[in-house]
């Protein structure tokens, strides 16, 4: 068993969103930090813990990043932070996992279950030993009071709904 520390440094929340139907809008949050532990022997007692940080949004253009961090969406004065809480982990075959756990966005929580694919360890030149974590699920962002909309002429909506959730995390082993 072992317990990891996210790096913030080198880690990563992704989402694409679409935009007027057409096409898909891409964003991160930089700011992450928790902990993961696994324990191959007794699943039972791995554990994921995540906070992001909704200020840290970042689609590359400055007027949707705010118009994103207010009340409209993320409402960032209100809910400044974004979490995610394992309940069960799965081992599903090499290196692979289900991860569900309450995901808490906008103030909502709701159960998602996260598609893991771990690599590592690997030891640093710094003689650090880390781990990589790629996470990836799919939320409904109304399910997450998040209903903010405009209506296009064709009859479909100016952001879509569905949402792509991608976690790319590097951590390193605590004590290690």
């Amino acid at each position: 068993m072992g317990k990891w520390i996210i790096d913030p440094d080198h880690s990563v929340a992704a989402f694409v969103v679409r935009h007027m139907m057409i096409t898909n809008v891409r964003g991160q949050f930089n700011r992450l930090s928790g902990s993961i532990v696994v324990d191959p022997d007794n699943m039972d007692k791995s554990d994921v813990e995540v906070s992001i940080d909704a200020s840290g949004i970042c689609t590359g253009i400055s007027k949707r990043d705010e118009h994103l961090r207010s009340a409209d969406f993320f409402d960032i004065e209100k809910y400044p932070q974004i979490t995610f809480r394992s309940r069960s982990v799965k081992s599903s075959g090499m290196g692979q996992f289900e991860v569900s756990g309450l995901l808490t966005v906008h103030g909502v929580s709701r159960e998602v279950v996260f598609s893991v694919k771990s690599a590592g360890p690997e030891r640093s030149p710094e003689d650090e030993t880390s781990m990589g974590f790629a996470a990836t699920t799919g939320l409904d962002r109304r399910d997450f009071d998040m209903q903010w909309n405009v209506p296009l002429n064709s009859g479909g909506l100016m952001v879509g709904n569905e949402i792509s959730i991608y976690l790319d995390i590097e951590a390193d082993l605590a004590n290690g």
